[in-house]
């Protein structure tokens, strides 16, 4: 896993360790015009931005991605409908960005989706969920060299960053 670290400007000089996660707006989330939201939300949290582009999914990267659904019923389906329009796939950065993403996308299931998460907000059914978002540090690690080479991604430190960690 990338594991930035910085020197905070604070007289303890502690150091921080910035996860990076992978997230993705599915085709329904995209022709919903929901990515903006998607994207307002991870910002608002004090995440950054460091990966982002819109993707026409071939089958090949589909299978690859769900890979560990390959045996269930509904593995082809998925593939079908992640290949069905573009997605937009993005690397997110912060401290805990892994965990606090997944808290922010909600339940699975948007029906059981707390309010104030994006499914639970703007989901309708667990078919059509809207987004992805990496479950542990080490998927997302798999994920973001899945969908990204090192060269789109970008290292930089918004101005905001001492506001947001000590």
């Amino acid at each position: 896993m990338r594991v930035f670290h910085r020197h905070s400007q604070q007289a303890s000089k502690k150091e921080l360790a910035l996860e990076q996660t992978f997230i993705m707006v599915k085709p329904d989330g995209v022709q919903r015009g929901l990515v903006g939201e998607v994207i307002s939300r991870l910002e608002a949290k004090g995440f950054t931005l460091v990966g982002l582009k819109l993707v026409q999914v071939s089958k090949e990267l589909a299978e690859e991605h769900y890979d560990v659904h390959k045996e269930r019923p509904f593995f082809s389906s998925l593939v079908q409908f992640i290949c069905s329009s573009p997605v937009v796939a993005m690397v997110w950065q912060g401290e805990g960005v892994v965990a606090s993403a997944r808290t922010l996308i909600g339940a699975t299931n948007p029906l059981t989706a707390s309010p104030g998460t994006i499914r639970g907000d703007y989901g309708v059914s667990i078919g059509r969920n809207l987004i992805h978002g990496s479950d542990a540090i080490e998927t997302a690690q798999k994920e973001i060299g899945l969908w990204f080479s090192d060269k789109e991604l970008a290292s930089w430190e918004p101005t905001m960053t001492p506001w947001l960690y000590e």
